[in-house]
């Protein structure tokens, strides 16, 4: 059988191919002969008192002292907070065989459970006005202190 005759194309790319890996050979080469800058003082940077890095140490005469109970990262503490415990809503259903039912608040708009056992006063139609106060239940917040005011 004879031999198959190669097309200018083909030859172009195997010399393109060759090319390349002479080069990327070379540049491994290069960065072999590099001498590495690895010491631990050229890794460090330095922030100074605007915020901007930098690669000389911050001046120790402009130090200042902050207090660190002075820094809030998030909500304030309870302490420090306004709990209102009380809340109002609206009795959304009631069953009074089972003995449970769902207030609507009227700030947040949550559904909240109720028991029986949870209220000062009988809570007979559905739609009526209720002022209550709230508590971690099992399945989430609980009614307790029901009573009805409207």
């Amino acid at each position: 059988m004879g031999r198959s005759k190669e097309s200018f194309g083909k030859k172009e790319v195997r010399n393109k191919q060759a090319k390349k890996r002479k080069e990327k050979e070379q540049r491994k080469l290069e960065r072999k002969d590099t001498v590495k800058k690895s010491s631990l003082d050229d890794m460090i940077a330095w922030v100074d008192e605007n915020g901007v890095i930098t690669s000389t140490p911050p001046d120790p005469t402009k130090k200042t002292e902050i207090d660190i109970e002075s820094i809030e990262i998030s909500i304030p503490k309870a302490e420090f907070r306004v709990q209102n415990t009380v809340r109002t809503g609206k009795l959304n259903s009631f069953d009074t065989n089972k003995g449970f039912g769902f207030i609507i608040d009227s700030d947040t708009r949550e559904s909240i459970f109720v028991h029986i056992n949870d209220c000062d006063t009988p809570l007979e139609p559905v739609g009526c006005k209720v002022e209550f106060e709230t508590e971690k239940g099992l399945k989430g917040l609980k009614a307790i202190n029901v009573k009805k005011i409207g």
